[in-house]
């Protein structure tokens, strides 16, 4: 649904950055839903505002800022659709750098796709990972681009990344990469990605 794919870019900013342009397809918000909490109500509203304002001929430029406690409530409370295997997401961010914690049970996120290659038998069982990634938008562009993937703490080598991706996320998410580039919907202008927030601007 077009006037949610502000979600794409909010989710992948806040999100393990592999799934960038996999968020695309979502539930329909439900604000004021009493099972949900007040931060994913307040991501709801905050969604549909951004989606209603890019509709208009003249957006509103007022800056929609999103914290990292909405999005991580967005996307454990069923506002995205996650990857199977993937629970427990948590976001944190510094300007221009946002970290990641989820829950990956590989086994079950692998499962259509078998594979021999050795350096891919990093990514089974189920484990704590932490993403690592710079993100930035500007001029109606956004960028992301992972530094890091860490599993229990152990660091995983940028090629070991590259086969995963190329692997299991390609087929599916063809335009996913460690570097991902792709025009923000909703006349999102600028992303600006500070302490714990990302800031939305219109134009």
């Amino acid at each position: 649904m077009k006037s949610l794919r502000i979600v794409r870019f909010t989710a992948s900013i806040l999100f393990l950055a592999l799934f960038a342009v996999s968020l695309s397809s979502q539930t329909k918000p439900q604000p004021g839903t009493r099972n949900h909490s007040a931060a994913y109500n307040s991501m709801a509203q905050k969604l549909d505002r951004i989606a209603r304002n890019g509709q208009q001929a003249r957006p509103d430029p007022t800056p929609t800022r999103i914290t990292a406690e909405e999005a991580s409530a967005w996307m454990n409370e069923g506002g995205v659709k996650l990857p199977a295997g993937v629970d427990q997401v948590r976001f944190r961010s510094q300007p221009g750098v946002v970290t990641a914690n989820a829950r990956i049970d590989f086994d079950k996120f692998t499962a259509s796709r078998a594979s021999y290659n050795p350096l891919l038998s990093l990514f089974s069982g189920v484990h704590q990972v932490v993403v690592v990634a710079g993100a930035a938008g500007a001029n109606g562009q956004a960028s992301i681009s992972v530094q890091t993937l860490t599993i229990d703490g152990v660091q995983v080598p940028r090629m070991a990344m590259e086969l995963f991706v190329d692997h299991y996320l390609k087929p599916k998410y063809p335009n996913v990469g460690l570097d991902t580039r792709f025009r923000m919907p909703s006349r999102v202008d600028t992303a600006i990605v500070g302490r714990d927030e990302v800031t939305l601007t219109q134009r």
